[in-house]
């Protein structure tokens, strides 16, 4: 403590340095604390975490007295924070070697609410990831967050406490675990309807329901791409059954051998003659020429026999000795 009372000026990574002994001193006792560490220099980064924040900031009771726990929760003093059904619990480093105790109390959420929630959702939200994720439709998101009939705590909801000296009605450490939970709720959505104790499964289930009615209702609707039977009609000028019974026939008639009465296979109308029983041979080149009606004759290569030409060569020399 300064001449003045005033606290002596501590750097980020001294206090960084600090926090981060003082949890892993904790972590030897209690290996289930959750610290609440940031990625990065947002507090929030996605839908739920920001509404949540944006949710306190804008209330006049919060918004000048919350801004003291942002450094807090960015260098990591949010040693522990758990949360359950409507609260909030949680353990802050502050100047002290021995880290203060946060409780939050938050009121459930009331079930006329809930369930009009649930009723203005209908038909909008399409899957759980799509819940998590924050990328449902805007309209869904004003319902959520609206003052009077939201899911979102206003400040006559939230009752807190704090081990540490501090008069205030707000203290930097209350204000480090309330931006604590926005972070927290980036990692794990699920729990903000657990702290506002309400069944995600309510809407889910919903969604599910909504999603197979609209499936069915289209499976229920002919495409326009399908043409009826009495267009085919109409268009070819034929009668689908007749064409087809006269199509059957005509492929039976050609693919299917008869049968004689003994069970010996005869000649069929389009098949030739009828085959015998032993297995056929391969026809040779000549046979199968001829069954193809093709009479092809293979180029002669002049060959002469041998000896000829010595004897041809020697006649030519006596014939030549003559003259």
């Amino acid at each position: 403590m300064s001449y003045w009372d005033f606290p002596r000026y501590v750097s980020v990574a001294a206090k960084r340095a600090k926090a981060a002994k003082k949890f892993k001193e904790m972590s030897r006792k209690n290996p289930n604390l959750k610290p609440v560490i940031l990625q990065g220099t947002a507090i929030a980064r996605t839908w739920w975490g920001k509404a949540w924040n944006l949710n306190l900031e804008q209330y006049a009771d919060y918004h000048n007295r919350i801004g003291r726990g942002r450094s807090y929760v960015r260098h990591g003093a949010v040693l522990d924070l758990q949360i359950g059904p409507g609260e909030a619990r949680a353990f802050v480093q502050g100047s002290q070697s021995r880290p203060y105790s946060v409780v939050i109390s938050i009121k459930t959420l009331k079930r006329d609410i809930w369930q009009t929630i649930l009723d203005q959702c209908q038909g909008m939200l399409e899957s759980l990831q799509e819940l998590f994720n924050g990328s449902f439709p805007k309209s869904i998101g004003e319902i959520f967050t609206h003052k009077d009939s939201g899911m979102f705590p206003s400040p006559k909801e939230i009752k807190f406490s704090c081990s540490c000296p501090d008069w205030a009605g707000m203290c930097k450490h209350v204000a480090a675990t309330l931006y604590g939970v926005g972070a927290r709720l980036d990692e794990s959505p699920e729990l903000f309807f657990k702290m506002r104790n309400v069944e995600i499964g309510d809407l889910i289930r919903q969604a599910v329901s909504d999603h197979k009615q609209k499936l069915l209702a289209k499976a229920s609707r002919k495409s326009a791409r399908i043409i009826e039977e009495a267009d085919l009609s109409a268009t070819f000028g034929i009668e689908l059954e007749e064409a087809f019974a006269i199509g059957l026939s005509a492929s039976l008639e050609g693919a299917v051998p008869a049968f004689s009465a003994k069970g010996k296979r005869t000649a069929s109308s389009g098949m030739g003659k009828s085959s015998s029983r032993r297995p056929s041979r391969t026809k040779s080149p000549k046979r199968a020429q001829g069954a193809l009606g093709t009479k092809t004759t293979p180029a002669r290569k002049r060959t002469e026999k041998p000896g000829k030409s010595k004897r041809k060569a020697t006649h030519i020399a006596k014939k030549t000795r003559t003259r």
